[in-house]
């Protein structure tokens, strides 16, 4: 309960720091009316933009690679594929501590899919200490909030949430932290991406061209605020009857590859559409670690080590 009381307070100072930064505003911009000729305006006016610009990146303390996992629409597995990358880096002998945080503030999914719940407890420099399961340190607004309660919140509320689950939480220190974006190109991502730096983005979608439509204005937007997409997800990618072995296509075939060749991305790896996936996940057993020698459980353990290596090929690079 101290959490989410902090979490509340916090929100609510934010907002007057807001409203006062109006006032401020329009004060200079009452100054800068009074100058003398138009091009003094427009140099004020400039002053004024620049001084705005974007916010500092700041590195969370202690955590070495942040890695978000984004798509343009929800119902694409983006949840499922990260919570199991992030188990699958987990899984290597390289990696000592991962970290996994759930960004999706209306609609968190990390709690179940985890098999987590509870607050969590707090320091006494009143940082949040992360549950763990299986060995992943995860922080989510489920933690804080009953698991079927609406939140109703406006987008400052939202941010404010969001830079104390990034800021607020003791995280220790962590090889990799996965962040479970919220669907969507909104104030989060943006946010998110201005804020902390990251090492690259990962974008999951299915074959089917819906999907693909919001996956490329997903895979975009990372571009123009320069985290670089590592590549793209193909989930749900084929479905092979269990009993013939046979493969059908049922969201179309190679969608996701054809999008990647044009925007020149890779495809870090095919996801299968597997009930065991959906299963495990629903129990809160994720794959990689109910059933690590599986097909499904090797196929996200595979794109893991993939995403991995190109994060070290472009720190290497710089």
């Amino acid at each position: 309960m101290a959490a989410v009381k902090g979490l509340i307070q916090g929100t609510l100072r934010s907002r007057r720091l807001l409203q006062l930064g109006r006032y401020v505003t329009a004060g200079v911009a009452s100054l800068s009316s009074s100058a003398t000729s138009p091009e003094e305006k427009l140099k004020d006016r400039q002053t004024q933009v620049m001084a705005r610009g974007l916010p500092k990146q700041k590195p969370i303390c202690g955590v070495k690679h942040v890695l978000v996992v984004a798509s343009g629409k929800g119902g694409v597995g983006k949840s499922t594929t990260a919570v199991n990358l992030a188990l699958g880096f987990a899984a290597s002998e390289h990696v000592k501590s991962v970290g996994l945080l759930d960004a999706d503030v209306y609609g968190p999914s990390i709690p179940r899919m985890m098999n987590l719940k509870g607050n969590p407890e707090v320091t006494s420099n009143n940082l949040m200490i992360p549950l763990v399961n299986y060995g992943i340190r995860c922080m989510s607004m489920g933690f804080l909030v009953e698991e079927t309660a609406p939140i109703v919140w406006r987008g400052l509320m939202v941010m404010s949430a969001i830079e104390r689950l990034l800021r607020q939480v003791d995280w220790g220190e962590l090889d990799y932290l996965v962040i479970d974006m919220p669907p969507g190109t909104g104030d989060v991502q943006l946010s998110i991406s201005q804020n902390i730096p990251i090492s690259g983005a990962v974008i999951v979608s299915t074959p089917q061209d819906i999907a693909l439509l919001d996956a490329r204005r997903g895979a975009e937007m990372f571009q123009k605020v320069n985290v670089p997409v590592l590549g793209l997800v193909q989930n749900m990618s084929v479905f092979r009857c269990p009993k013939c072995n046979h493969e059908t296509h049922i969201f179309g075939e190679d969608g996701a590859r054809q999008l990647a060749v044009s925007m020149g991305l890779d495809i870090l790896g095919d996801i299968p559409l597997h009930i065991s996936i959906r299963e495990t996940c629903d129990m809160g057993k994720p794959v990689v670690v109910s059933a690590p020698e599986s097909r499904e459980a090797m196929a996200y353990v595979s794109i893991a080590k993939e995403i991995m290596k190109r994060i070290s090929e472009d720190g290497a690079a710089k």
